[in-house]
């Protein structure tokens, strides 16, 4: 900042005082002062609500601050920048509208609420001309909302693909290490506090879709609607599919896949073998990774940790410190929520997608059984890469793997779903993408 220029205190309501609620009260105690230095003004920390108002959470606050009255903080007229920590779509939504109708800029941490009434935040803040920031909403301490509102800014955004779910991360890192069924380490996993007692947000694919949702509205210039993303979760990874992809040179991860194909936009979300000599092939554990490809820069990845209490909290005062100098210097909105624009067409299916696919069967060691099924897939006009044999015996079936060439993805659908009819399947057909970033 110029020298010369007048200091101001910028006071913080804050919704939600949970764990990334106290995080940002311990992380604006420790580093207030270090923002102060780094842009010349003083974020305080002026209102707290919260339902619970007597659990410990691990950091000291008057309690004068404290108030179990959301909706009074937001009118509070000393209340500057307003932070919703709430979680969910409910009083959230409400306190966010609230907040923007009253000019006054907000910073989420709420992908939910983003993903599931993306048109109808959006829109508000852009009638209301109050800044809404969003950080810490997809990639935690990960800075890649602001690499796509601001770095990547001369860029067609070609692709992003992005591992952004740190639950699903250590549970796969933890099958292919372990070679332990799903149920097994996702347990060791809710042990450890990695996973929620009821994983279904993470392990079934929404969490990473609402962030899918959130990327793709920034990339591609319109509130994409939540239910036209395709979402699979992990719960079929088995450690037998883990281990037959890393000895073809693959690893299993859960991605969130979003791009500009076909005169259209792509969104989906889920598990997909990546070739280990890929750089989000070693993204391990919980931490998270985001690549996204621009038509002038090329790729370039986000790479961190994705959640916790600290790192969010830490993009969590990145975007008060940007609302805040925004303010000073008169300058609401010099960052829209969201840029509208429509070069990039509509919504398409997964099923109008190519692909290449890893096919695991169940088939008689006999002659003549192979045949059968290469045949179904000829039919539907798919064309077979390699096929391994694997000795490990069900009864009379054995393993057969099977990787394709690319191919449409509604006619694999349609293939996968004739060869389970035949009588000589012994279970049903194990299907992945195979994801080459080309």
């Amino acid at each position: 900042m110029a020298s010369g220029v007048q200091r101001r205190v910028y006071r913080v309501g804050l919704l939600g005082f949970g764990v990334v609620g106290a995080g940002v009260v311990d992380a604006l105690q420790r580093r207030g002062d270090l923002i102060e230095r780094r842009t010349g003004l003083r974020l305080e920390l002026h209102r707290i609500a919260d339902i619970d108002l007597e659990r410990d959470r691990g950091v000291r606050v008057d309690r004068s601050l404290l108030t179990r009255d959301a909706a009074a903080v937001v009118d509070d007229p000393a209340v500057d920048i307003v932070v919703e920590l709430i979680g969910g779509t409910g009083a959230a939504r409400e306190l966010v509208l609230q907040a923007l109708q009253r000019g006054k800029p907000v910073v989420t941490a709420n992908k939910a609420l983003l993903a599931e009434h993306a048109e109808e935040i959006f829109s508000a803040a852009q009638r209301s001309g109050a800044d809404l920031y969003y950080e810490a909403s997809v990639g935690g301490g990960i800075p890649v909302i602001r690499a796509l509102r601001e770095g990547l800014v001369a860029n067609h955004i070609e692709s992003i693909y992005g591992i952004v779910n740190g639950t699903c991360n250590y549970i796969l890192t933890e099958m292919e290490r372990s070679m332990r069924p799903f149920q097994e380490v996702l347990k060791a996993a809710q042990q450890a506090g990695y996973a929620e007692a009821d994983p279904s947000l993470d392990v079934d694919g929404t969490d990473t879709a609402h962030r899918a949702v959130i990327l793709g509205s920034l990339a591609y210039g319109f509130p994409i609607a939540f239910d036209k993303v395709e979402v699979e979760g992990i719960r079929q990874v088995t450690p037998l599919d883990i281990r037959y992809a890393g000895e073809l040179g693959y690893r299993i991860k859960l991605l969130a896949v979003i791009s500009h194909q076909g005169g259209g936009i792509v969104v989906g979300v889920h598990p997909a073998l990546i070739a280990r000599r890929h750089m989000l092939a070693s993204v391990s554990g919980v931490f998270n990774a985001v690549l996204i490809r621009g038509d002038i820069v090329g790729d370039t990845l986000y790479y961190g940790k994705g959640a916790g209490r600290l790192p969010t909290a830490g993009a969590v005062l990145s975007d008060l410190a940007d609302v805040a100098r925004n303010l000073h210097f008169g300058a609401a909105g010099r960052v829209p929520a969201l840029v509208r624009h429509d070069t990039y067409g509509e919504v398409r299916s997964l099923g109008q997608t190519y692909s290449r696919f890893y096919l695991r069967l169940s088939l008689p060691d006999r002659p003549g059984m192979l045949a059968q099924v290469a045949r179904i897939l000829g039919e539907h006009r798919i064309s077979i890469a390699s096929v391994v044999q694997k000795e490990e015996r069900s009864g009379e079936h054995v393993p057969v793997i099977i990787i394709t060439h690319a191919t449409l993805e509604a006619g694999m659908r349609e293939a996968v779903a004739e060869i389970d009819r035949l009588s000589i399947v012994g279970a049903p057909t194990v299907r992945f993408r195979i994801v080459d970033f080309d």
